[in-house]
């Protein structure tokens, strides 16, 4: 690896981590090495088995991930990182070009595809588009907790009005889905919508889809 350049760590993101899942163990190591004299912070494993065994589902940052591992290849283990709860992105990088691989691996959602010998100035890239985009899913993720703590403090009957609302109901609409008065829904939806510190209908729209609820009807009567 050559063409060696300084790495600079977004602003405001805590503790990011390269995670390195690579089978070859010297080329681990000398990639171990190679993030130390970049000042970037980096953790290696095995397999997959090795990195959901040990990795943090806390962590942030990204995984630097070998397509061809033993076990769980590379392709598979993408597709499994957010059902065992890790919300990383990916950097893939591979000794053989296929083509067919990598663009699902670009499909799938990773970052970048890389080939062996890496490039150093292409790799720092790779990596700090991958940390750009996992400091962009952390202040997402701080946004739907806040969001959701908001949701929390609703009445039984808030609850239902939010998603009613949220699912394009009008007032008249909701008061006979519930069997209420509009003159209460109007009174649930403004304490509601208060709440939630929703600015506008589309702005109370757009946090019912980052909670991801689903409308209910007629309870509570």
């Amino acid at each position: 690896m050559a063409d060696a350049a300084k790495f600079v760590e977004p602003e405001l993101v805590p503790r990011q981590v390269v995670h390195i899942v690579e089978d070859d163990h010297q080329f681990r190591l000398s990639l171990l090495d190679l993030f130390q004299s970049l000042d970037i912070e980096a953790e290696a494993f095995e397999d997959a088995a090795s990195f959901f065994e040990r990795a943090s589902k806390a962590s942030s940052g990204c995984v630097l991930l070998d397509v061809r591992l033993p076990g769980v290849d590379g392709i598979e283990f993408q597709a499994t990182l957010s059902a065992n709860g890790f919300d990383l992105p990916v950097v893939f990088m591979t000794a053989y070009g296929d083509v067919a691989t990598s663009v699902t691996a670009m499909k799938a959602g990773a970052v970048d595809f890389l080939q062996k010998p890496l490039r150093t100035t292409e790799l720092v890239d790779a990596i700090r588009a991958a940390f750009s985009l996992d400091r962009d899913q952390q202040q997402e993720r701080l946004h739907r907790i806040e969001v959701r703590s908001r949701a929390q403090t609703l009445t039984p009957r808030e609850t239902q009005i939010f998603g009613l609302v949220a699912s394009g109901l009008m007032n008249k609409q909701i008061a006979f889905e519930l069997g209420i008065s509009e003159i209460m829904v109007k009174l649930h939806r403004g304490s509601m919508m208060r709440k939630m510190q929703a600015k506008s209908l589309a702005d109370l729209v757009r946090q019912y889809e980052l909670i991801n609820w689903v409308p209910t009807s007629r309870q509570q009567r």
